[in-house]
């Protein structure tokens, strides 16, 4: 045992007792944040225009400050981009995180120097917390990937500016740099095909113990080193032993990671995103990831089934309920001031605070008032592959509403890796599931206004190709679960398995 194992142990229990201690004052927490938030932006120009200066209480912050997403905040980002300080928040934001917006074009969402630290102790502590639970301390042991977006940091109006993970790349902890894979020449490799070869190629012959990326560029790395070796990823590194990921949820993919690595490895999901760091998975055995409350977020929720309507009910932790889908409203210590970040999340506890991601705001389908959300679309997959040998590399599901005979329906675009062999039983199973979860989609069913989803097979690395072909293959980029239109469904219908 070397000397970072030793020393991790103590530092993850300080840290565990640290994390526990504001979780266990949920609300106090939260309510100093708040007021902390308030009283640091009163001078700004937010503030000055939202009357943060006699702002005391939640409820008059409500009055004052509308939900806003982006196209709202922009005059604002705006102005910074002109050179003016103290607009959002006290001084000028330390970079801009260049997001790929779907109505707005780019998006920079300010990072300050006050919301930056909270993004890497966030990442820290999740490592830390699980030391703590598991005492497993292998993995500081050997070598360490990140599969990642460019750290290539440009400049925009005198501001720096990139993605968020090539951003966090500048600050990972000089203990850690020893340890630390691909290369920075290549993880500034720009194609991202080009860049996981050369991933592949540094990393085959190491000794890595920690893999971290969203799992669909992961299984992508995973792929081409098995390609490579023809062997298993637990034959070629035999002392991998914990993966962490964030951005999508793992399940769809756990069947067919398992196979590939070819053992059971321990697993920390994150839920880090530009304007924030929100929660990360305190315990293995527990669902969901501990909230983080205390990291410079005061956090908002509205029912996603109200979000539309015109004055939805806003509600802080206080009062929010388990397993209710909620749309998440942040204010920050970035300048974010009541923004939807567009996630949807649910509450598996209360005690402490924890949440999934259930999908998007506006990744649902909803073309016959079936209000169907990712989490259900996900859970049905699982329910239709558990303990078949059926495995799937990737999916997403689109409404059809003008089919050329029959019944509108719901289509399931998967790329199978290996098939059902029973193909309309795999169907049923996932639409008996739909309809269990799901009481508006088994109305529509019984009642003859949907016929059963039909499922289009896509052809190998189908996903990938469509992806590559709008310029979003890699990095932080991922297909939505959903669609509540044809506009990606018609794209994939191309790349269609031909019967």
């Amino acid at each position: 045992m070397n000397v970072k194992s030793i020393l991790a142990k103590p530092i993850a229990k300080r840290i565990q007792n640290r994390v526990y201690k504001w979780a266990a004052e949920p609300k106090k927490t939260q309510e100093k944040v708040f007021k902390k938030l308030i009283a640091q932006a009163k001078n700004t120009t937010f503030g000055k225009d939202h009357n943060f200066k006699n702002i005391n209480s939640y409820q008059e912050f409500k009055v004052n400050v509308p939900i806003r997403d982006y196209e709202d905040l922009k005059p604002y980002v705006e102005q910074i981009l002109q050179g003016k300080s103290d607009v959002l928040w006290r001084g000028k934001p330390l970079y801009f995180a260049k997001t790929s917006g779907t109505t707005s074009g780019a998006k920079y969402i300010p990072l300050t120097k006050e919301s930056m630290p909270f993004h890497i102790k966030a990442a820290r502590n999740a490592l830390l917390m699980y030391i703590a639970e598991t005492g497993n301390t292998d993995f500081v042991n050997g070598k360490m990937i990140f599969l990642q977006g460019s750290p290539i940091i440009d400049e925009k109006k005198g501001i720096k500016t990139g993605r968020l993970s090539g951003i966090v790349a500048h600050f990972v902890p000089n203990y850690l740099q020893k340890n630390r894979m691909p290369s920075w020449e290549t993880n500034c490799i720009d194609d991202w095909e080009t860049k996981v070869d050369a991933i592949v190629e540094e990393t085959i012959q190491e000794d890595m113990t920690l893999i971290s990326g969203i799992p669909s560029w992961v299984q992508m790395y995973f792929e081409k080193l098995t390609a490579k070796s023809g062997k298993s990823i637990s034959e070629i590194f035999p002392n991998f032993n914990l993966f962490v990921y964030g951005g999508v949820n793992f399940e769809p993919y756990r069947n067919k990671f398992e196979k590939m690595i070819g053992k059971k490895v321990d697993s920390i999901e994150l839920f880090p995103a530009s304007e924030g760091f929100f929660a990360f998975q305190d315990k293995q055995n527990e669902k969901g990831m501990l909230l983080l409350l205390n990291g410079g977020i005061f956090y908002e929720f509205i029912k996603a089934d109200e979000f539309f309507d015109e004055n939805p009910e806003r509600i802080t932790i206080s009062d929010v309920e388990l397993e209710v889908n909620y749309v998440m409203i942040i204010s920050t210590n970035a300048g974010l001031w009541g923004y939807n970040i567009g996630d949807t999340v649910q509450f598996t506890s209360l005690k402490p605070y924890r949440i999934i991601v259930s999908g998007r705001i506006k990744h649902f389908i909803s073309a016959f008032g079936e209000h169907v959300i990712a989490k259900e679309v996900e859970h049905a997959l699982k329910a239709a592959t558990e303990g078949t040998g059926i495995s799937v590399n990737e999916f997403t599901v689109a409404p059809q509403t003008n089919p050329e005979s029959g019944l509108p329906y719901h289509e399931w675009f998967i790329e199978f890796e290996k098939e059902p062999v029973d193909m309309t039983d795999f169907i049923s199973k996932i639409d008996n599931s739909m309809q269990e979860q799901n009481s508006y989609y088994y109305d529509l069913i019984v009642g003859n206004i949907l016929q059963t989803l039909k499922v289009t097979k896509i052809k190998k690395d189908g996903f990938q190709d469509y992806m590559k072909s709008i310029g979003k293959l890699g990095g932080q980029n991922k297909i939505p679960r959903l669609s509540n239109d044809r506009k990606i469904a018609d794209k994939l219908t191309s790349k269609k398995v031909q019967s």
